[in-house]
């Protein structure tokens, strides 16, 4: 008698444990398809923003206009865009008050940019933690869906005198599914973690670099 070992057939067959890993690890994997995608997408429009806004402020003799045309737009700032309205705003607001140092205008100006860029970065590290637990937990799951289907396997063995091949390989193949789903999810999520963690880190550099640029001209504008 032969014995359908297709791969739908061993996952309709799988004892009901096994299909219940099988069904985490495919919605896990699901999921960290949907934000692998629209992590790529964020981190793309992230990077061309910056692009451009830095195209826009260094070709900018006043910083003004550049302040007054970001404000009066119809799209919330975002990237570098937010962390020169947060720091020019309080820049302009600190200058107007009297008896303040230069100084101080120039540190509330930073205190701003400083909240700003860590709103930013929040926003870029949404889901990655996901992804991380996804990529190192996925493969332990699908091992133990693997071993509870070689259990029952070898335990449906010792109800029978004569053991075969065919009897065992069903088992184990529907349990080897589960192996093969979680590292099915594991692998995708670790590669898109790892390569969003350091597109996200050199953005934080930009960041860090532009503020640095930035500051230095506020400090200019401050003591002039």
């Amino acid at each position: 008698m032969s014995t359908d070992l297709s791969f739908l057939q061993l996952i309709f067959n799988a004892s009901p444990l096994v299909q219940i890993v099988m069904l985490i690890l495919l919605v896990a994997s699901v999921i960290s398809w949907s934000m692998i995608f629209s992590k790529h997408v964020i981190l793309d429009k992230a990077k061309k923003a910056a692009d451009q806004f830095e195209d826009r402020f260094w070709s900018s003799e006043d910083l003004s206009p550049l302040y007054n045309r970001i404000t009066s737009s119809h799209h919330e700032a975002t990237g570098m865009e937010r962390i020169f309205e947060a720091g020019f705003k309080e820049f302009a607001r600190l200058r107007k008050q009297e008896n303040i140092e230069p100084d101080s205008v120039l540190e509330g100006a930073q205190r701003a940019m400083r909240i700003a860029m860590s709103k930013e970065v929040d926003q870029l590290e949404t889901n990655l933690s996901f992804l991380a637990t996804v990529g190192s937990t996925s493969p332990y799951v699908g091992l133990f869906g693997t071993v509870w289907g070689i259990m029952n396997s070898f335990r449906a063995l010792g109800n029978v005198q004569q053991a075969t091949i065919s009897m065992v390989a069903p088992g184990i193949s529907e349990a080897l599914v589960a192996t093969a789903m979680g590292l099915f999810a594991a692998i995708p999520a670790v590669i898109a973690y790892n390569r969003y963690s350091n597109d996200v880190e050199r953005l934080i550099n930009r960041y860090d670099t532009y503020m640095e640029e930035f500051s230095s001209i506020l400090h200019r504008h401050a003591h002039s």
